[in-house]
């Protein structure tokens, strides 16, 4: 229990990091946002860092294109979510980014060449059909914000299929600082142009912004340490009960009928593929500790 309890602390505090993100309201250039982010997730590396492990690790790899992908992901998909967060209410970027599941069954197929049965392959469908009512094209105008929460979904999967791939191989201290050297090194240069210094109650968010999700990050470690991934994993989608609870109180989001039922059928379609995998192969094997993103 004590575990199950640490997940859920943990997607309790990305989401409240998500929130810091909103509470900015797009004052800042979100490149400097995610490098800000990013600096503030050295934070967790001692928490990280296993007897054994060398500092020179964080920068040492078997496989150093793997490495580089999973590093550009990570900044990518920092970078889509800073967007996501900003443009849209809570719960419908979570709605969007909940597609994960489904990307991944596709890449698996694809890059790992797994098997995927008919029962998943029907969920796939259902959450893809979830987002059709979420967005529901040709009925109201999209933008930039949807558009960046799926990228996130994305790049989350793609981050996932390479910890599948270098979970055997790579030291945990190795896959994290992937993951933020990419964010750090990519939005650096991307927000040199138009950087700016932010004020202090700027400073204020970006500062809870990142130390909550380093803080997010140690929970979810110390939680996959003490249960099975079976049991974390399901976990993340406590975050649409934060996004909605925080969408109402703090920034006065009202979700219409179609989005509430349009997330209820992502979230069941997502949850259904993780209890699929859960039958199909070890969990502890396939999904290391380290969060997507």
């Amino acid at each position: 229990m004590k575990g199950v309890a640490l997940a859920f602390l943990a997607y309790a505090t990305y989401a409240l990091s998500d929130a810091s993100i909103k509470l900015l309201d797009g004052s800042l250039d979100p490149f400097l946002v995610v490098f800000i982010g990013a600096l503030f997730g050295i934070l967790a590396i001692p928490f990280v860092k296993r007897p054994g492990d060398r500092w020179i690790d964080l920068v040492l790899s078997r496989n150093w294109p793997m490495w580089g992908l999973r590093a550009i992901m990570a900044a990518t998909g920092s970078l889509a979510s800073v967007v996501a967060f900003t443009a849209l209410p809570m719960a419908e970027a979570f709605a969007l980014i909940f597609l994960l599941p489904a990307f991944v069954t596709i890449l698996s197929v694809l890059f790992l060449k797994e098997q995927v049965g008919w029962r998943r392959w029907t969920a796939v469908l259902i959450g893809f059909g979830g987002v059709l009512i979420v967005l529901r094209p040709g009925f109201r105008e999209l933008g930039i914000g949807h558009l960046a929460a799926i990228a996130s979904g994305f790049s989350g999967a793609v981050t996932i299929i390479l910890l599948r791939k270098l979970g055997g191989t790579e030291k945990r201290i190795s896959l994290y600082s992937a993951g933020l050297i990419g964010p750090i090194v990519l939005s650096f240069i991307l927000m040199l142009p138009h950087a700016s210094w932010p004020s202090s109650g700027q400073w204020l968010f970006l500062t809870s912004y990142g130390v909550l999700s380093a803080a997010g990050n140690v929970f979810l470690m110390l939680a996959s340490a003490r249960v099975a991934a079976s049991l974390v994993a399901p976990t993340q989608y406590s975050q649409m009960v934060w996004a909605i609870i925080l969408g109402y109180t703090v920034f006065g989001d009202h979700l219409d009928l179609y989005m509430l039922v349009g997330a209820t059928i992502i979230v069941a379609a997502g949850l259904f593929t993780f209890v699929r995998e859960k039958q199909r192969a070890p969990w502890g094997r396939r999904h290391p500790s380290v969060h997507p993103q």
